[in-house]
């Protein structure tokens, strides 16, 4: 075999173990492969420009990608090993750019950025563009998004899935508030609550809890109390087969909280529970818990 045509072999084998290397590599923009790392690193600049920063990809590359974006540490932000977190950055990544117009750099806050969603889209005098025009409800607005995404995941097998439905409701309902005299304050209300309804539901907060209570004397009448440290707090209440929800309300002694018929009021180690429209309050005390289940 003469010597160009070895020469020749060689090369074409190169090229064709390239070529199968390359093909096998995840498309471009795929979440969390190689060149996708690259691309948020063009949009996020983690280095100082002389060649100094973290190796893109690693936990300390995410980690200053969060610090850069304005949300490192909010609730919901999803694992950074997960492919939800790179759906999450991406999206957040893309609201940073959109606000970096000029010569702004990309170390925006959150109440910089703007909601979750495209205000140019957002008709005038809507509760959207109401949210586009409010910092603080702008943040809330992304803070939810997060939640959402977090609830989404441990809502991945749920039989029938329901919390795309109940979304879409909220979002009427939080569009309902421009018949609100206070349509800031409805807005604002709206977001904390399905804030801490989602982080209560799917477990995304610590819980303290379950609290077994007796009520009237009467083992049928037991109920199953979790606290959550939500904002504002929730307790997840539950008696036989019905379960509710309930928000911590201002109270002058003892807790309170007050779900849609049914309310929850321990004062002194003791409660009183209304379970259901018009029914009349139950006296209950706090069964004691067998150490290590609580």
């Amino acid at each position: 075999m003469s010597h160009w045509l070895t020469l020749f072999l060689v090369i074409f084998t190169a090229a064709a173990r390239a070529s199968e290397v390359r093909a096998s590599d995840p498309p471009a923009g795929t979440p969390c492969s190689d060149s996708w790392y690259r691309a948020i690193e063009q949009k996020v600049v983690t280095g100082d420009g002389q060649g100094h920063g973290p190796d893109i990809g690693s936990g300390e590359w995410k980690s200053v990608v969060e610090f850069k974006l304005g949300i490192r540490g909010e609730a919901g932000l999803p694992g950074r090993d997960s492919k939800t977190w790179c759906s999450y950055i991406e999206q957040a990544a893309s609201a940073n750019q959109a606000s970096s117009k000029g010569d702004r750099d990309f170390r925006l806050t959150a109440s910089e950025r703007g909601p979750s969603y495209d205000c140019e889209t957002a008709e005038a005098g809507s509760i959207e563009a109401l949210i586009c025009e409010d910092s603080a409800l702008s943040v809330l607005d992304l803070k939810l998004a997060g939640v959402y995404t977090a609830a989404t995941q441990k809502a991945i097998n749920e039989h029938p899935p329901v919390l795309k439905a109940e979304q879409r409701g909220w979002i009427k309902g939080r569009d309902d508030c421009w018949k609100s005299p206070d349509r800031r304050g409805c807005v604002r209300d709206e977001y904390l609550h399905r804030i801490a309804e989602l982080q209560a539901r799917y477990r995304l907060v610590d819980g303290r809890g379950p609290v077994r209570f007796l009520c009237d004397g009467n083992p049928a009448n037991e109920v199953v109390a979790t606290f959550f440290q939500t904002d504002p707090p929730t307790l997840i209440a539950e008696r036989g087969d019905s379960v509710s929800l309930m928000y911590q309300q201002p109270s002058a002694s003892g807790t309170r909280y007050q779900g849609r018929n049914e309310s929850f009021r321990e004062h002194q180690g003791e409660a009183m529970i209304t379970w259901g429209y018009g029914a009349q309050p139950m006296r209950c005390a706090k069964v004691p818990a067998i150490p290590g289940t609580e």
